[in-house]
């Protein structure tokens, strides 16, 4: 059917096909393929959760399993306190994020929105002992804690990891970022330095703050060192370290029952970051190094 034109008014040219480089479609391509490289091993964790035993030792190994099974999941709730080990899990984690939330955010505010003399040296400090693997502080640190008591008790796990370097720093680069007079303007009309911490800095800084408590919570539900060291009771562990005791007499490692695990353990930190996707990439994108 031919387009009719109306007297007076000039045909609109056909819209033109917008041609694919070469260069586009190599691209997408790479970008599909590290897509699928990156979530193989998720497949290869959901997908064994719910093999056999028989299908999970098989040789060739295959990713799809012939028979579904629940046995898995149903193994690490009988044989482990699952329940409270995931419960431990977000006590120690979360308990560590929010102290450090805190602490982090004030030490930060001092570095980047306070002259005070030696704020330079500091700073060099405290960036300096992220050089330093937290392995070789360990002895020093459990010796310390068992002086205190606090070995199998949740102050032993939080209290050391109550702030870090890394947090600091983060956070100070994005409160560098936010402008002064919101300060000035805040000091003018009287406020003291907790009132322009609180109501002016913080609320501004809130993509910082959820992407640092992202950081913070993955890194520490995620530890196995940690909570094998400081604690020695089954009913204290947390989810990495209770996996561990599914391991068979000669080291035989029941891995489907391992994957069901860490599925039902990586959950959490899925819907974590889904919840704060949006702010996390703000962050990332307003947070410079200056």
């Amino acid at each position: 059917m031919s387009a009719v034109t109306l007297p007076g008014v000039a045909a609109r040219p056909a819209p033109r096909r917008r041609r694919l480089r070469p260069s586009t479609v190599l691209l997408t391509a790479a970008v599909v393929a590290a897509t699928l490289v990156a979530l193989l091993p998720l497949a290869i964790v959901l997908f064994t959760a719910f093999k056999p035993t028989a299908e999970v030792n098989a040789f060739p190994p295959t990713l799809l399993p012939d028979a579904w099974t629940t046995a898995n999941f149903e193994r690490i709730f009988a044989d482990l306190p699952f329940g409270r080990l995931i419960a431990n899990s977000f006590l120690f984690a979360g308990g560590v994020t929010v102290f450090a939330l805190v602490f982090d955010s004030l030490a930060a505010y001092a570095l980047a929105r306070i002259d005070f003399a030696g704020r330079k040296a500091l700073l060099v400090a405290i960036v300096a002992t992220l050089m330093i693997p937290f392995q070789a502080t360990l002895i020093p640190v459990y010796q310390i804690v068992s002086d205190l008591g606090w070995v199998n008790t949740f102050a032993g796990l939080i209290a050391p990891r109550a702030a870090d370097a890394f947090g600091i720093f983060f956070l100070r680069q994005f409160f560098i970022s936010l402008p002064r007079d919101l300060d000035n303007a805040a000091r003018i009309d009287g406020a003291s330095e907790l009132r322009v911490f609180t109501q002016i800095v913080l609320p501004n800084a809130r993509p910082a703050l959820m992407t640092l408590a992202i950081f913070v919570f993955v890194n520490n539900w995620n530890d196995l060192l940690w909570p094998l060291v400081f604690t020695t009771q089954r009913e204290m562990g947390t989810i990495t370290s209770g996996l561990t005791l599914l391991t068979g007499p000669g080291g035989i490692v029941p891995y489907g029952v391992m994957m069901a695990g860490a599925l039902v353990a990586v959950v959490p930190l899925v819907v974590a970051f889904l919840f704060v996707q949006r702010r996390f990439i703000e962050s990332i994108a307003t947070t410079g190094l200056k």
